[in-house]
């Protein structure tokens, strides 16, 4: 280790990976009590979300800052949700928080999203992951009476497409639900599926690949729908250029005040934004009547748009779009899927319609749809070509 820490860090050309970055860290402030308490000072209070990845590394840092400070810490995640073990997650981090720290645990039972059946179908897949695992208690209110959970086998992907149509055109209709309300989720290679699904699914369900790569660039659809950047030029578009925008109004003054630190209860600085914004959507709508159906043109008018909210403070904010050339990759992008969504449309309506995916379902992979929320997901090809490294690890 020794010998590798001085062929990384000597020479004219120091080459440290991030972990030896932590260690250096940790040793900086280590030796400098002065800087330790400068941390003191600053936070009383440190709230450490998805702890349960925590590596020793980023564990040894959070030691040697905080122990026996007066600083409150309080870490939060779970040990079933564990995804970083691969990257040197540690195998227990809460035990050794507790230990540390003197922390008390206090498990969370409370379940304010799922329905009773499935948080009792997930309490059974939670115990054979830990066997420690509190029971969790459901408090929201079932809008299914039918089975929460129901598993289909087929013969055939044909006949699993068929039944997919069916059913879903089924619950649409029943529970008067969006296309956005649905979404398909499989393991891998979302393309492989597609094809199939959209001959069953026919003109009346229309399906979009959420998982492609847009423009063959490094961001996918999926990720670009996500990204802050993306939410602010939509709400801006959509305020300027479509009809009964109410609620954009509100979402883009809340946003600019935000980013430019305008607290809500300053009502002049509040009202001198909320003219300013009058002005600049009815110019946009003014110099924008066409559609943007060229790329070059659709990155302009983007940048339009970033720039009146304001790139720095867009970077200041949101500390990623600072990082490389990250923010320029959404923005190509976005600029690529907007010039894409203008071709075929007859109006503003429609173009942000389809960039949006408003009339489509989602089909994505697990790990690209973590986070969001739908009224029905339907996981497909839950078969062994899509799930080899599961059927090969249970085989050993």
């Amino acid at each position: 280790m020794k010998e590798y820490w001085a062929k990384q860090y000597s020479g004219t050309q120091t080459s440290l990976s991030f972990p030896m970055i932590g260690r250096l860290v940790e040793l900086l402030l280590r030796t400098t009590p002065m800087a330790r308490d400068a941390l003191h000072l600053t936070y009383s209070h440190v709230f450490l979300d998805e702890f349960q990845d925590t590596t020793q590394v980023q564990y040894d840092l959070l030691e040697t800052i905080f122990k026996g400070s007066n600083t409150v810490l309080t870490a939060v995640g779970d040990n079933k949700q564990q995804i970083m073990r691969w990257a040197m997650a540690m195998e227990d981090p809460f035990r050794a928080f507790e230990s540390g720290f003197a922390a008390r645990r206090v498990p969370l039972f409370h379940n304010y999203r799922s329905s009773p059946e499935l948080v009792r179908i997930q309490a059974t897949l939670a115990k054979a992951i830990d066997e420690e695992a509190p029971p969790p208690v459901s408090k929201a209110q079932g809008t299914v009476r039918t089975d929460s959970c129901v598993i289909w086998n087929f013969t055939s992907p044909q006949r699993e497409a068929n039944h997919l149509a069916s059913f879903i055109a089924a619950e649409m209709k029943t529970h008067r639900l969006r296309p956005r309300d649905i979404a398909l989720i499989v393991r891998q290679r979302p393309e492989d599926y597609t094809s199939k699904l959209e001959t069953a699914f026919g003109s009346n369900i229309l399906l979009r690949n959420e998982a492609e790569r847009l423009g063959n660039g490094p961001v996918a659809l999926q990720e670009l729908l996500a990204e802050e950047v993306s939410e602010v030029v939509l709400s801006l578009l959509r305020l300027a250029m479509t009809g009964r925008a109410g609620r954009y109004w509100t979402d883009c003054l809340q946003t600019l005040a935000m980013l430019r630190g305008i607290p809500i209860d300053d009502d002049r600085r509040q009202g001198s934004l909320a003219g300013e914004l009058d002005r600049f959507v009815v110019k946009l709508a003014s110099n924008n009547r066409e559609l943007v159906r060229a790329r070059s043109k659709a990155r302009g008018l983007i940048d339009h748009l970033v720039n009146f909210a304001g790139r720095q403070r867009l970077i200041a904010r949101y500390p990623a779009y600072g990082q490389g050339a990250w923010l320029d990759k959404i923005l190509d992008a976005a600029a690529f899927h907007l010039s894409r969504s203008s071709v075929g449309a007859d109006s503003w309506q429609v173009a942000l319609d389809a960039f949006e995916g408003a009339n489509y379902i989602p089909l994505m992979t697990i790990h690209k749809s973590k986070g969001l929320e739908y009224h029905t997901v339907i996981f497909i090809g839950l078969d062994d070509s899509a799930w080899w490294g599961t059927v090969t690890l249970i085989e050993r």
